[in-house]
């Protein structure tokens, strides 16, 4: 049986800034941000490579950036303290 690690995406990548423009637009506030150089270490681009999601789970993204990041801030809206007391208590305890 075994265990598998499953990358869950787009298959596409997003700029920092597309993040921040999108979360702007969910919170419909401001998201401070400063512009500085690349450090030792970080990647140029970054995207899930979704072809395991799909043949072992069956599952594809439906939703844009602007669609997550509009749930994001939904879920956290409604729940500034997170998870509160569930996530003292490991799953399946």
């Amino acid at each position: 049986v075994g265990t598998y690690t499953v990358n869950l995406g787009t298959g596409s990548g997003y700029s920092v800034l597309d993040m921040v423009a999108a979360m702007k637009s969910s919170c419909e506030c401001e998201v401070p941000y400063k512009i500085e150089a690349r450090r030792p270490g970080d990647l140029a681009t970054v995207y899930a490579a979704t072809d395991k999601a799909k043949e072992l789970l069956g599952w594809t993204a439906k939703l844009d950036l602007k669609t997550m990041c509009d749930d994001l801030w939904r879920w956290q809206s409604t729940n500034p303290q997170g998870y509160g007391e569930l996530a003292a208590y490991p799953r399946g305890a």
